[in-house]
This record gives C-alpha cells, sequence and structure tokens, in this order.
C-alpha cells in the first residue's frame, strides 16, 4: 500500500492531502471536503494549474507545494436542500402562493410577516436554480455511482431545428408547466382587482422597486400599463387573448440568473415610466407608443443566458442561423412573432395589414438596436441628429425610439442603490457562468465575465461613466427633465463605486467577486 500526497489551496490558504492509494474515489472526495469545511452534499471542484477541472480520485497526479491545485465550493445539492425544507419544494411555494391570495383577497394587501417567508422561499429557490445550473455545466455528471462525460453544452445545437425540439434545445433552463399554471391562476385572479392609487403612481416612477412584488404581480401591473395607455381598445384586443398572450410571454421567458421574466418586467417598467415621465403621446402615434410597450416586454425571449459572443464562438444554431449578425436579437424577434402566430395569443388579430406591418417593423428595429455591439453607432447617429432634431422626421422618431428601449433595457444603475446592486449581482452570476462554460469548451474567455479577473467596482464605474451617462445625457438634451430623475442617481452610483474602488486600492483589497453570493 503507497500513499499519496495532494497540495491544493482553499479559500487562498495552502492545504496538504495524504491518502493511500486504495482509498476508493468517495473516501478521497470526503477528505477533500473535510479540508474544505464542506458539508456532505456540497460540490466541490478541483482545478489544476490552468484552470482546468480535474477528477478528485485516488489517481491524483502528485504536485509540490509551488504548483497547487485548487479546490472550490461551488453548491450545495439539490436533494440536501429539499432536506433541509422538509419535503417538495414546489409543494411549499403551491401553498404559501394559496395563503398570500387569501390574504390578499380578504384583506386587498400581503402583510410584512408573509412577505418575509416569500422572500426566503425566493432566495432558496435562486439558490437551487443556480445549482441545477451548475450540475448542468460541469465537465462530468455521476449517473448510478459513475461519471459520464459532459462534452457539448445543450446551447450548441447540432440537429436539425424543428417546432417539437426547439425549445428542448436552446435552453436548459424553461419554467415548468405547472409552475406557470400557478403563475397563470393567480394572474387571472388579481386581474379582476382595482389597483390602488399609490400603486399606480409608484409605477409610472423610474425608481420603482421590482424586488418587493411576484411574477403574477408584474403581470397584472403590465396589463394596467395596457390599459392605462388604451391600447387594449385602441388595437380591439379582447381580454382573454391578452391574458393568453401575456401567460404565453412570462412562459417563454426561462430560469436564468438575469435576463429573465423579472428583467423583462423592469424593462417594460422603465419604458412605461419614459412614457409617463417624458409625456411622449405628445409626439408617438398610438402605433409607435404600442410598439414600444410591446418590444420592451419581447426584447429578451427565451434568452439562454449566454450572450452573442458565446453564440458566435460556440457555432450555435442561433448562429449558424443568422449569420453570426445579433442572433439573440433576431431570435427574440422570432420567438415573439411566433407567440402572434399563435390564434388564441394573437393580440393584433384586429388590426389592418398596415398596422401590422408598422408595428411589426418598428418591434424588429427596436428590439434588434438592444444589441450593445450597436451601441456605439446608434447613439452616434442620435447624437448627430440633436442640434436639428425634428419629432415630424420618421427616420428621427425612429433613431429616438432605438435610443429609448436601450435606455430600458440597461437602467439598472438610475434606480435607488438597494433596488440596483441585486441586478448587478444577477448580471454577475450570468457572466461568470457563461466564461466558466467558456473555459470548459475551449473557447475564448470574455474578459468582462471571468469570475478570476473582475472587479465589480471598477467595472461598474466604467459601465456607468462611459455607457450610461453619453446614452442618458444625450436623451437629456432632447428631454432635460431626466436630468433629476435619472442622471442624478446615476451621477450619485458613479460616485459611490469611485470611493469602493479607492477604498479597495488603498486597502489593497481582492476584486469584488461573485460565486453563489457575494464574496
Amino acid at each position: 500500500m503507497s500513499t499519496k500526497i495532494i497540495y491544493f489551496r482553499i479559500r487562498d490558504k495552502l492545504e496538504k492531502a495524504e491518502f493511500s492509494t486504495d482509498e476508493t474515489s468517495d473516501e478521497v472526495r470526503d477528505l477533500f471536503r473535510s479540508a474544505a469545511d464542506a458539508h456532505p452534499h456540497d460540490i466541490v471542484k478541483l482545478y489544476n494549474s490552468r484552470d482546468c477541472l480535474i477528477n478528485i480520485s485516488p489517481h491524483l497526479e502528485s504536485n509540490t507545494p509551488i504548483d497547487p491545485y485548487k479546490l472550490v465550493i461551488v453548491a450545495t445539492s439539490v436533494d440536501s436542500l429539499v432536506e433541509e425544507v422538509g419535503g417538495d419544494f414546489r409543494s411549499i411555494e403551491d401553498r404559501l402562493q394559496a395563503l398570500e391570495m387569501a390574504v390578499l383577497i380578504e384583506k386587498g394587501g400581503v402583510p410584512d410577516s408573509i412577505r418575509h417567508v416569500r422572500n426566503q422561499v425566493d432566495l432558496l429557490r435562486t439558490k437551487i436554480e443556480n445549482i441545477e445550473h451548475l450540475s448542468w455545466i460541469g465537465l462530468s455528471k455521476e449517473v448510478n455511482g459513475t461519471h459520464k462525460p459532459h462534452t457539448k453544452s445543450p446551447s450548441t445545437i447540432t440537429q436539425p431545428l424543428t417546432n417539437n425540439n426547439w425549445k428542448k434545445q436552446v435552453s436548459p433552463h424553461h419554467k415548468h408547466e405547472q409552475e406557470c399554471e400557478n403563475v397563470f391562476s393567480h394572474f387571472h385572479k388579481l386581474s379582476h382587482m382595482e389597483m390602488k392609487p399609490e400603486v399606480r403612481e409608484r409605477l409610472e416612477s423610474v425608481d420603482f422597486n421590482n424586488w418587493q412584488w411576484k411574477e403574477f404581480e408584474m403581470l397584472s401591473l403590465i396589463k394596467h400599463m395596457y390599459l392605462d395607455l388604451n391600447f387594449l381598445k385602441t388595437f380591439n384586443i379582447p381580454n382573454s387573448i391578452f391574458h393568453r398572450w401575456l401567460c404565453e410571454i412570462y412562459s417563454n421567458y426561462n430560469r436564468v440568473p438575469f435576463h429573465n421574466f423579472k428583467h423583462c418586467f423592469m424593462v417594460t417598467q422603465m419604458m412605461y415610466g419614459l412614457i409617463k415621465q417624458l409625456k411622449l403621446h405628445t409626439v408617438f402615434t398610438q402605433i409607435e407608443l404600442f410598439s414600444l410597450l410591446t418590444s420592451a416586454i419581447c426584447h429578451d425571449l427565451d434568452h439562454p443566458g449566454y450572450n452573442n459572443s458565446y453564440q458566435i464562438n460556440a457555432q450555435t444554431e442561433l448562429a449558424v442561423r443568422y449569420n453570426d449578425a445579433s442572433p439573440l436579437e433576431n431570435h427574440h424577434c422570432c420567438v415573439a412573432f411566433r407567440i402572434l402566430a399563435k390564434d388564441d395569443c394573437n393580440i393584433l388579430k384586429h388590426v389592418s395589414d398596415d398596422t401590422f406591418k408598422s408595428i411589426r417593423s418598428s418591434m424588429i428595429r427596436c428590439i434588434l438596436a438592444t444589441d450593445m455591439a450597436k451601441h456605439n453607432e446608434i447613439l452616434q447617429t442620435f447624437q448627430n441628429m440633436l442640434p436639428n432634431f425634428d419629432f415630424k422626421n420618421q427616420s428621427h422618431r425612429n433613431q429616438l425610439m432605438m435610443i429609448l428601449i436601450k435606455c430600458a433595457d440597461i437602467s439598472n444603475e438610475c434606480r435607488p442603490m438597494e433596488v440596483a446592486e441585486p441586478w448587478i449581482d444577477c448580471l454577475l452570476q450570468e457572466f461568470f457562468n457563461q466564461s466558466d462554460l467558456e473555459k470548459r469548451e475551449g473557447l475564448p474567455v470574455s474578459p468582462f465575465m471571468d469570475r478570476d479577473k473582475v472587479n465589480k467596482n471598477s467595472s461598474q464605474v466604467n459601465f456607468i461613466r462611459f455607457v450610461l451617462l453619453p446614452l442618458f445625457d444625450s436623451l437629456a438634451d432632447l428631454y432635460p427633465t431626466v436630468q433629476e430623475p435619472i442622471i442624478t442617481p446615476l451621477q450619485n452610483a458613479l460616485e459611490y463605486y469611485e470611493r469602493l474602488t479607492i477604498s479597495s486600492s488603498q486597502n489593497n483589497l481582492p476584486p469584488h467577486k461573485l460565486s453563489n453570493g457575494t464574496t
């Protein structure tokens, strides 16, 4: 019997493990879990000096303290979390939703105590979803006690595209049917209730806090926007079809960290806020306003959580289909009009052909404008128009519509810090998921997504200074009223992250990184 000594780092501390070569793989993994102070059900991963994932087993190659492995706890297994909550997680959610609805209907509001329970359940759901994602992107997956290689991402579609296999292949994060039905049921009940004046007022504000609202409530808030802007009457949209369309939109947003239905709602809410705050009804037609709000709702439909750079480098079906030209944005447009092609979801079935063509053209233009690769081109064109901007000029109006949806799409930092900062962490989680996958697939790693290189504070400084402020400053040249509610909060956020960057530099603190939580 021989022994093996392995050196590794855990939380920047050098450790040494010694075990006999005749021990089982489970025994060796338990040894490393013990060294990491991990729960028996925790998922631990070991990386070599090239940041490649390696199998924890008795066959590990011996190393030296000069070239140690890196041990990381990435998540807790789903099974152990279910044990913690004492049963089926969805049944707990169902019972909580039933309680919320009963109290809401009887009392007209949900008390803070129930909201607190809901927040805890939502946090647990997020944790489970991130774990399911991490287990999917791992290089190997334990099946019946053995390890089966996992060599290709489900996002990389290689077989012919059909209506039947599209959803199964584009993304592994689609919502469960029962989950959607629960949300739809609560939405239908809530949609008949009168909205309080203070909620209406808050909904028109650009500092709206999404974290206080459930998804079925967000659907009801979106319906209010369409009613308030008189879209259902103007375009002769039956209530039942509008409900079905909204539910289909909801079900086509995936369970990914950032580009999910809550992000869809926040972009839609900001667009609604801009329409109200800037009084856009005085310069835009109903068709243009409808196109703006509907584009906001549809702008990230079926987003898989991996950006255009990944799609193109991995040569996914989307990249091949759209010839590397804004593959995601083209896909979002495609899904939006696939939904409208369903008779029971077609909110435009009663409009004229010319109206439909106008709306379709505007929506495609707006959704394609959300590709950040086009940011500088769109902004520069708009800035060139500003000295002689003419609201009667259709090309000027089209350019303004693109600027408006771009503003709504990346507006989180315009909101209060308690609203904006959780969104930053959600985005970082999605970035890190992508860079982890890029490393595993041997693809170019997006530099601003690498968890080992991203500095949250300095990246926010650069994003606000070089992207957000020039964009919103240009809008302010045309609409000076955005200065106080939008640009001032942006400037405050910039100063906040600049102070944090300076403080971190002075104290030699490591970059702010995120890995299933903030460290």
